[in-house]
């Protein structure tokens, strides 16, 4: 049994917290104010922060469900033994701060436009890939100590506008022929009947595939798991740089240098720009806010016509996901803020009391538990990345998964492992696996082109 060092006592959570100018996530804050962090149960015991120079096989920076993962994957299929360094709390990202929506996806593409840009015999390899990570996501979820409380049963994918009917149930078409991913369409009379009473609703389309999960429990079960298989995990511990000399990496914290022979990264959104210049401009911070609300009434049930607890998405650009949570609340999310500044303006907890609201008008002044944002790693070309720089070098990252990362997080951190251990899988000539992520060329700017984005896709997603 591992034997837990003392952590020092905790920072303030920072709600103005901006990855594009802050040098980086901390050091030991404390948790956003999350439904699920304050949801949780006890949390699993961890190693402490890093406190003298160490020696170490593999480095994981990160303790997110891609770094989490990675450390199990390691120690059961490879034998190794990985240190997890993480700059806060674990989990302390977008791991605890998401809807705990696990869908068939990755990255931000349609199969429709995997296709357009790879050919469809790519595209077909990258389902199979996407569609075996699902499955990883699901076993590592039966065999986790704790239970992240799933709700199975697919994706219900609900159009707010008759235009995005015709394009999702077009979609619904080319998953169910092209990629064998039975896709039932929906419409709007059966959606209230058999499912839920959404106002804006024109019609679904139902993807077999989707799971909601409690994620600060998934995410402290991968934990747990990863330390009863032999891993360590280092919260308060940021690694504030990078550096490869004589085959080693040495991996500077405050509490001492951390020598290792490989290095996984996996921070996210929440990457410090120091940390190395291998990912600098490479993902777009997006912020994401999201409520839960009191429990609903029977009465209230009712009204809404809730017969499901299916993940729920919305067919705006800047989409709302929602769901029914087990104790009958609802959570609700979508984009907001453009920086860490302006996060905690009213405004963007109006947004999404308002799209509530629309949605569902019974609930009217029904009360809000709940209030919180986190930063989205997303990728300038929608599609995340488990890559190795230098194949002389064992330092691999797995990035942007642009909000669908729940899911296919499980399967990145299990293909990090394996390129850590040298070993090949199938898919590995997949472009996911074979190019970096892209750099912006306009990176100053691209919080101008982000605002003005923002314009256009609000817009179009209202117009009647």
């Amino acid at each position: 049994m591992n034997k837990p060092v003392k952590t020092p006592p905790l920072a303030a959570y920072d709600p103005h917290y901006d990855p594009l100018v802050s040098d980086g996530p901390g050091r030991n804050r404390d948790y956003a104010p999350t439904y699920w962090t304050a949801n949780c149960g006890p949390l699993p015991e961890d190693d402490g922060p890093i406190s003298r120079d160490t020696d170490v096989d593999v480095a994981i920076v990160g303790s997110g469900f891609t770094g989490l993962a990675s450390a199990v994957f390691l120690a059961r299929e490879h034998g190794i033994k990985a240190t997890v360094l993480e700059a806060n709390r674990v989990a302390w990202g977008c791991s605890t701060r998401n809807g705990g929506q696990g869908q068939n996806a990755a990255g931000r593409l349609t199969r429709s436009q995997w296709i357009a840009r790879w050919g469809r015999d790519v595209a077909l390899k990258l389902h199979a890939e996407v569609s075996d990570g699902f499955e990883t996501f699901e076993e590592l979820i039966r065999q986790s100590p704790i239970d992240c409380e799933p709700q199975r049963g697919g994706h219900l994918y609900i159009a707010h506008r008759p235009r995005n009917f015709e394009k999702i149930s077009a979609e619904a078409k080319v998953l169910s022929e092209v990629f064998g991913e039975p896709t039932k369409v929906i419409s709007a009379d059966q959606l209230r009947s058999e499912y839920l009473n959404e106002a804006e609703a024109v019609g679904a389309t139902l993807e077999p595939r989707g799971t909601g999960v409690h994620p600060a429990k998934l995410a402290f079960g991968y934990q747990q798991m990863a330390r009863d298989l032999g891993a360590t995990v280092h919260p308060g511990s940021p690694v504030i740089e990078i550096e490869h000399r004589g085959g080693a990496f040495y991996l500077r914290t405050p509490g001492g240098t951390v020598k290792a022979r490989a290095v996984g990264i996996a921070t996210g959104a929440y990457t410090a720009p120091g940390l190395t210049p291998l990912l600098r401009g490479r993902c777009m911070p997006i912020l994401s806010n999201s409520i839960v609300t009191r429990p609903l009434t029977p009465a209230e049930l009712e009204a809404t016509g809730f017969k499901t607890k299916l993940v729920l998405t919305d067919t705006r650009t800047l989409r709302y996901y929602y769901r029914l949570l087990p104790d009958n609340r609802i959570q609700i999310g979508s984009r907001s803020s453009i920086t860490g500044a302006d996060a905690d303006a009213p405004k963007h907890l109006q947004l999404l009391i308002d799209g509530l609201h629309r949605k569902f008008p019974a609930l009217q002044g029904i009360e809000i538990d709940y209030s919180w944002w986190g930063w989205v790693d997303v990728s300038h070309d929608m599609m995340p990345r488990i890559f190795q720089p230098d194949p002389a070098q064992k330092l691999v990252y797995a990035l942007g998964y642009g909000g669908n990362g729940v899911s296919y997080s499980a399967q990145a951190g299990r293909r990090m492992a394996q390129m850590i251990a040298g070993q090949r899988f199938k898919g590995q000539d997949l472009p996911i696996f074979t190019s970096p992520l892209p750099t912006h060329t306009f990176s100053p700017f691209r919080r101008i082109g982000q605002r003005m984005l923002y314009r256009w896709y609000h817009f179009r997603d209202e117009a009647a």
